[in-house]
């Protein structure tokens, strides 16, 4: 009886070690070749890399030098586990889609210094730059007319301000 109580125990060892193997065997073939450039990743970023919600990312290093260079970029940030995030990423992505702006996502999971980096205090939290300084940002969940009046009044107005100033 002691020896086959033994026994099971060291197959039930084997077989959970076995598991985590496989486990962390996939989620390392996951995150290679991933748009964060880093070699692992948390879960809740593994889960959304094939999400086309969350495609157009930019690193926080390339978010600094678009600034710097005076670049015109808006940025949402947000992290996979923020409830908040995932109720509000489905309403945005395709609204700016429709409007044709390029809305870069930073992915605050993965970067946690870029919270003090770009002053972002809850998620989600969409910042637009002009000429890199911050001209404007919306922070939280917020009713869909609200992103929609920020898009236009914030982004769209300074991208035909900028096209008429250019002619």
């Amino acid at each position: 009886m002691k020896k086959n109580m033994i026994t099971f125990i060291i197959v039930l060892v084997l077989l959970f070690g076995a598991l985590a193997f496989v486990v962390s065997y996939q989620n390392q073939q996951q995150s290679e070749g991933n748009p964060y450039g880093k070699s692992s990743l948390e879960q809740g970023t593994i889960d959304q890399l094939n999400d086309p919600l969350y495609q157009n990312q930019i690193l926080p290093n390339e978010l600094e030098e678009r600034l710097e260079n005076n670049e015109d970029v808006t940025v949402y940030f947000y992290s996979p586990d923020c409830i908040h995030c995932q109720n509000t990423t489905p309403l945005i992505v395709p609204m700016t889609e429709g409007l044709e702006i390029d809305l870069k996502k930073l992915n605050l999971l993965e970067f946690e210094g870029a919270w003090n980096t770009f002053n972002i205090e809850s998620t989600p939290t969409i910042v637009h730059y002009e000429n890199g300084e911050e001209v404007a940002r919306i922070n939280g969940a917020r009713p869909i007319i609200e992103f929609d009046n920020f898009f236009n009044e914030h982004v769209l107005d300074s991208d035909s301000s900028a096209e008429t100033d250019s002619e």
